[in-house]
């Protein structure tokens, strides 16, 4: 019988994020600028010139908390390459950010709402680290997406645009406006200032309530330029890596771990009603376990087809991590001991099959059976930033156990 270590002990988890931020850190950092983002399951290398918007912003998360958390000046060093290179390599004239790059050339200039949020969270997390040239461009990625992305009338914002920006898509996507959210939040606690909680609110008003309503009461992924769902969209492309079809249950406990972070700011800073949070997030969570679960080989399934029924049974590292955290802060708000039981269940689950004991990380996506599919751990946009976010997430939980 496998002993697992105590998932409530605040140094297991941060000894976790520790050996993780050690696969990445110090092999990811490119003497030449920027970090590396593709790596195998040693730890090679194996596209050392592309870089990729949502890894680089995210490089920022990880080093930002590994460096409040660990207080390496190494980990400083790097956070500070990477913003250097956000500002330095992908952010253009115009003050938008390139999407993909080869080297430092643009491979894929489009203008990404997905991107331009974690732009924001990057600078919002640089500054709570202490980089405090990084907080005005805090305020200035804020407005990049009002000017570009945010529709006042849909409360919510667009997608996609094209690189001079004289083309909107219009296609409107949830996952673009739950970091939206994310970021938002943490825009707020960088700076103090309401504005950012109030938006976070809204859009996650929007998503969580209106646009749910117009999907069975659940959060689908895709819609029109009316907000209104599009059942179809990428329904030949279910994996596409930011826009896959169907409901998606780590899209659920991620945003049920959203509006429990946001009631808790929300109170006493909002004078709104934030009673429609904690129900909403004890739904989501609870379809997301209820139907994705994997009943035989254990973990939460990627995709649900509209009838809820498991449409794509691949396992993937970031919908376990996001969901142990879900679970976690449901437990501490709620006082239920099956969010406890979840929480357990779910690292004992990702111990076993997605945790790298070897060289360290998480593995990436596996089959039903809990196989791995290759021998890429890190491709562009992982990083293991919703691993060790987990990890963060979860320790704010116990110490606030601890001081309840």
């Amino acid at each position: 019988m496998t002993t697992f270590p105590n998932f409530r002990s605040p140094a297991v988890l941060l000894d976790h994020a520790r050996n993780t931020m050690r696969f990445y850190h110090p092999r990811a950092i490119d003497p030449a600028g920027g970090m590396y983002q593709y790596f195998k399951d040693d730890g090679t290398v194996y596209d050392p010139r592309h870089r990729h918007l949502v890894s680089s912003t995210r490089f920022v998360f990880t080093y930002a908390m590994a460096w409040r958390h660990f207080q390496d000046p190494a980990y400083l060093d790097g956070l500070k390459h990477a913003v250097r290179f956000l500002r330095e390599a992908h952010r253009q004239q115009d003050g938008s950010y390139a999407w993909m790059l080869d080297g430092r050339d643009i491979e894929d200039g489009t203008q990404h709402a997905y991107g331009e949020a974690f732009v924001l969270l990057a600078y919002a997390h640089a500054t709570m680290a202490g980089v405090e040239e990084a907080r005005p461009w805090i305020a200035e990625a804020f407005e990049l997406m009002e000017q570009r992305f945010w529709n006042a009338a849909d409360g919510l914002y667009a997608d996609e645009a094209s690189q001079d920006w004289r083309t909107l898509s219009s296609y409107r996507g949830q996952n673009a406006n739950m970091h939206a959210c994310e970021a938002l939040q943490a825009a707020w606690q960088a700076t103090g200032e309401r504005r950012y909680l109030e938006r976070a609110c809204l859009v996650a008003f929007n998503i969580t309530q209106r646009q749910a309503g117009r999907c069975g009461g659940l959060i689908w992924e895709h819609y029109d330029e009316q907000w209104q769902p599009d059942w179809k969209f990428n329904i030949d492309d279910p994996e596409n890596l930011f826009r896959p079809w169907g409901y998606q249950p780590g899209h659920f406990t991620e945003w049920a771990k959203l509006l429990v972070q946001l009631e808790a700011r929300g109170e006493g800073v909002l004078d709104q009603d934030l009673g429609w949070m904690l129900p909403t997030a004890e739904k989501l969570f609870g379809v997301a376990v209820e139907k994705g679960w994997d009943q035989e080989n254990g973990g939460l399934c990627y995709s649900l087809a509209p009838d809820l029924a498991i449409c794509d049974w691949h396992k993937y590292f970031w919908v376990q991590a996001e969901s142990a955290a879900a679970a976690a802060m449901l437990a501490r708000r709620t006082g239920k001991a099956e969010y406890w039981d979840w929480y357990q269940r779910l690292w004992e689950y990702s111990w076993t099959h997605f945790v790298d004991h070897q060289y360290g990380a998480w593995f990436r996506i596996l089959d039903r059976e809990n196989r791995k599919l290759s021998d890429e751990k890190s491709p562009a946009g992982k990083v293991d930033y919703h691993t060790m976010g987990a990890c963060y997430d979860i320790l704010t939980v116990l110490a606030e156990s601890d001081h309840a």
